[in-house]
């Protein structure tokens, strides 16, 4: 069973299991490996939408959790059903240590956006209630392509604007660079190792609008977790602690 620790975490020892993860009311979880673990106690998940059915969406949302579609804007998976739609003209180089996923060259609107838009519209039709748009930091990536900080952000524009056209919420994920000039566009923040780096302070603005700011730290960046809970209960930053695959599993604050 997992053990509370005064002002901190639910901890569990060993390696972390489906049964591990927080169960009295964790804030949020995030599952992109199988198997999932779908009866966690939080208020928003994040999940694949390949991996996951209409059913269980509707399961969760009768529950009142909030559930978010991870779709990857910035790379394509080679093992995605509609992979063969991206051409060949789109792709940089492969995403450092994922050898089926690649880069795309994100100034293709053209191309690209139309076939997020079909992405979203999954995520519609399964139920869910937001995007997590994965990869939308190439312009600080080595993506192969000259892509700009501008170029993202004219990309993300026509991204967010059709999330909410078609009733999504949609969050940004990563990117603090785009804060101060996007972040009154997105509903919330998803941030990755954002204590272990030190750039947690820069969702303030998303603090300060009574939006999200979801965290996730990974064992191989090691953090204190003691403090990094401590500064999630000053600031709102709401902090999961997880492998790097995002099975089920983990510790919350």
């Amino acid at each position: 069973m997992p053990v509370a620790v005064a002002g901190c975490c639910v901890l569990a020892g060993g390696a972390l299991q489906a049964s591990e993860i927080l169960r009295d009311g964790s804030y949020w979880d995030w599952q992109l490996t199988e198997p999932f673990d779908l009866s966690v106690d939080v208020k928003v998940i994040d999940l694949d939408a390949d991996s996951v059915s209409r059913a269980q969406i509707s399961a969760l949302k009768a529950r009142g959790v909030k559930t978010i579609c991870y779709v990857s804007v910035g790379t394509v998976e080679n093992y995605r059903d509609d992979a063969g739609q991206f051409p060949e003209s789109v792709m940089g180089v492969v995403y450092d240590d994922w050898p089926n996923e690649r880069y795309l060259d994100i100034r293709q609107r053209d191309v690209l956006v139309p076939l997020m838009q079909a992405r979203f519209d999954r995520c519609k039709a399964l139920g869910f209630d937001a995007i997590e748009p994965d990869n939308m930091d190439l312009f600080e990536n080595d993506t192969g392509l000259d892509i700009s900080m501008q170029d993202q952000a004219n990309y993300m524009a026509e991204l967010v604007a059709y999330a909410h056209r078609i009733g999504l919420e949609i969050g940004q994920k990563n990117a603090p660079e785009l804060i101060p000039y996007m972040h009154d566009r997105f509903d919330f923040i998803i941030f990755e190792s954002c204590f272990y780096y030190d750039f947690c302070d820069d969702a303030e603005p998303y603090i300060s609008a009574g939006k999200d700011v979801l965290a996730t730290e990974y064992p191989h960046k090691r953090v204190n977790e003691n403090e990094a809970c401590a500064y999630g209960a000053k600031t709102g930053v709401k902090f999961i602690f997880k492998e790097r695959e995002l099975a089920a599993g983990g510790r919350a604050c």
